[in-house]
């Protein structure tokens, strides 16, 4: 079984027992999350569409950390100008075991 669900903006499949990088959610290491945004389930070739989430069906998780992913390198140059511009980003993650759907 596996669902579609909303998660700050994006869109993520998700699977009981398998954890997920979301983009940075509020709370601390071991708070449980509930994602109530459910767009799709599957469940062994049944699936379920929702106008635009599913009501009835919720994903609960658990935040295992919060960690950063790889630098960005934003690089601008205009030729024959002399004008360069580097910038740098590192987005902040969680790290969320999904516990159960449904």
């Amino acid at each position: 079984m596996y669902a579609i669900v909303d998660i700050a903006g994006k869109q993520t499949k998700v699977e009981a027992n398998k954890f997920v990088y979301a983009h940075k959610l509020a709370g601390n290491v071991g708070d449980e999350v509930e994602l109530g945004n459910v767009l799709l389930t599957d469940n062994n070739g049944t699936l379920s569409v929702g106008a635009p989430f599913l009501s009835d069906v919720k994903v609960k998780g658990t935040i295992l950390g919060h960690v950063r992913g790889d630098k960005v390198i934003v690089f601008k140059k205009k030729r024959r100008k002399g004008y360069k511009k580097l910038n740098t980003h590192r987005q902040d993650y969680t790290k969320v075991m999904i516990n159960s759907i449904g």
